[in-house]
């Protein structure tokens, strides 16, 4: 079974737009190159014909992927969150109770993460630690280099 992931209606057209290229550009363009080695003589030693093909492959692979995620992809109205616990696209203050350091993050979907931007995935250990916490809880968390204790300052939705 396929996992529903969370979108913003712009993180989904994202999505959308990157399988139409895939499928309208980059598709013909393999089927291109693999007309053009075969054309070049015997298949059985032509190495640039297996490339193609190799490169077909693993194109039609990362489509077939994109159309899962399309296919399971919800797109989340954030005037309807709520705010008393933190869920994907809630935005987040934290306080780091190791150093004091506060840090405000959105959750989000795997694809639409960008940590310069400020938006973490809800399936990295910081996301999973926060989903379901309150104002005032604090998430232990694991993160590579030990455990890290995390306190829900503030949660909001734009």
């Amino acid at each position: 079974m396929s996992k529903v992931s969370y979108y913003t209606p712009e993180g989904l057209k994202k999505l959308k737009d990157e399988l139409n290229h895939l499928k309208d550009v980059e598709r013909p363009k393999a089927s291109q190159a693999i007309a053009e080695a075969r054309d070049k003589g015997d298949l059985s030693e032509n190495a640039e014909y297996d490339a193609a093909k190799e490169a077909q492959g693993l194109l039609e692979l990362k489509i077939s992927k994109l159309e899962e995620v399309v296919a399971n992809a919800r797109v989340i109205d954030e005037s309807q969150l709520d705010t008393s616990k933190v869920l994907v696209h809630s935005h987040v203050k934290i306080k780091n109770m190791n150093n004091g350091a506060e840090m405000t993050y959105k959750l989000v979907a795997q694809s639409e993460a960008d940590l310069k931007t400020g938006k973490i995935s809800v399936d990295s250990p910081i996301g999973k630690g926060l989903l379901g916490k309150k104002v005032g809880d604090t998430a232990e968390i694991e993160v590579p280099n030990g455990t890290v204790k995390f306190e829900v300052i503030e949660i909001w939705r734009e």
